[in-house]
């Protein structure tokens, strides 16, 4: 028998490939980059980490073992070193397109996890089929920083489909909306006015907080925060506290929201603690011209009037007082209905013989405290 006769029969006993041909293969060895199959034909075949996956960071010896069998495509049946090229991940992505092609056309819901955060977007990976959703597309408002979606799985729908530019883009911005929609419908088909509910702080203002319930936002005012006084929004809450708020009212998709809690009022109990001749103790909260406003306890502040804070005349309440000044003096009238109280340091001292009680009946200035408020708040 010939040498070439020899070869030729040895030849034969092997099966031919052609270059795109799909082939089985077992593989006989394994590297972190590399790995080795018998494919039944005269030489092994290659197959090399970029074309067994998309991510460059997998280490080949944990993804497959000696002895696995998996199909292959033929990209070249005779490189420069008599060796056959393979590869897996692009038989993956020709299935990987028909997958998207089906999701597209079926409008599928699809999970995948987040490969890559670009500065425009996020990349995700289909059956090695890369899909880009746009930062316009990942949410339902804007996201400055999606560094939070590395590593994720997300769910969003392929909303552009072309194969043969290689465009996916997906879309999780419509699935986030839809949620959403039918939680705020679930929201409002459960919640009423006098309503307590937990929500988290969504963003905060000069003027409120914006509060997640939970399918809709809800507005707290800065008015209604407390009993007390609230200098600024922004040293109360920040953004993801949790709190526990009152359903105040409902107006549309407008919800108004409270903290001024009714077993909390202040003024439940402020008959008896501020009765007329009863002498307390307060801090000045703020002052005018006309006098100076004294917080007895967050949510009630009396109105010492300039005429009242001592038995000197007095110009301006700022020429012997100052905000955060500790005041002790005595209640000379206390209106439940208006919820008004007016002190007076004057009246803890004993009137002289001379005094007459028609000098201290003319020093008496009617002010409207609710209108001098609301004056102030605008100012704030």
């Amino acid at each position: 028998m010939s040498e070439q006769t020899f070869e030729q029969m040895l030849n034969e006993s092997f099966k031919t490939i052609h270059t795109g041909e799909v082939v089985e293969g077992t593989v006989i060895d394994v590297k972190p980059d590399e790995i080795i199959l018998n494919i039944g034909y005269k030489s092994d075949g290659i197959l090399t980490k970029n074309e067994y996956s998309n991510d460059n960071s997998i280490d080949l010896t944990t993804a497959v073992k000696v002895g696995d069998t998996m199909d292959v495509k033929v990209l070249k049946t005779n490189d420069a070193d008599g060796q056959v090229i393979l590869s897996y991940k692009r038989l993956a992505i020709d299935r990987g397109n028909k997958r998207i092609e089906e999701a597209f056309n079926n409008k599928e819901v699809l999970t995948a996890k987040v490969v890559q955060v670009l500065e425009g977007g996020l990349t995700v990976v289909v059956d090695e089929v890369r899909i880009f959703i746009p930062a316009s597309l990942v949410s339902d408002s804007y996201e400055k920083d999606l560094s939070k979606y590395q590593d994720q799985e997300i769910q969003f729908v392929v909303t552009e489909y072309n194969p043969k530019r290689r465009r996916y883009i997906g879309n999780r911005r419509m699935l986030v909306t839809a949620e959403k929609a039918e939680q705020a419908k679930k929201l409002f088909d459960t919640i009423k006015a006098g309503d307590v509910v937990d929500g988290v702080v969504k963003n905060v203002t000069d003027f409120g907080a914006f509060i997640d319930l939970g399918g809709a936002d809800g507005l707290l005012h800065i008015s209604e925060m407390s009993w007390g006084r609230v200098e600024s929004p922004k040293k109360v809450f920040k953004v993801g506290d949790t709190v526990k708020v009152l359903v105040k009212s409902i107006d549309g998709s407008k919800i108004a929201l409270s903290r001024k809690f009714d077993n909390e009022n202040p003024w439940k109990d402020a008959t008896d603690k501020y009765a007329v001749g009863n002498v307390v103790k307060g801090k000045v909260a703020r002052m005018t011209d006309f006098g100076a406003f004294v917080e007895l306890e967050p949510g009630i502040d009396a109105l010492l009037h300039v005429s009242q804070i001592a038995k000197e005349h007095v110009e301006k309440p700022a020429d012997v007082l100052k905000v955060g000044q500790e005041v002790e003096a005595k209640i000379v009238d206390f209106n439940e209905d208006e919820k008004k109280i007016s002190l007076s340091i004057k009246a803890m001292f004993a009137p002289e013989p001379s005094e007459e009680a028609a000098a201290d009946d003319s020093d008496v200035v009617s002010v409207d405290i609710d209108k001098v408020i609301a004056e102030q708040n605008e100012e704030n």
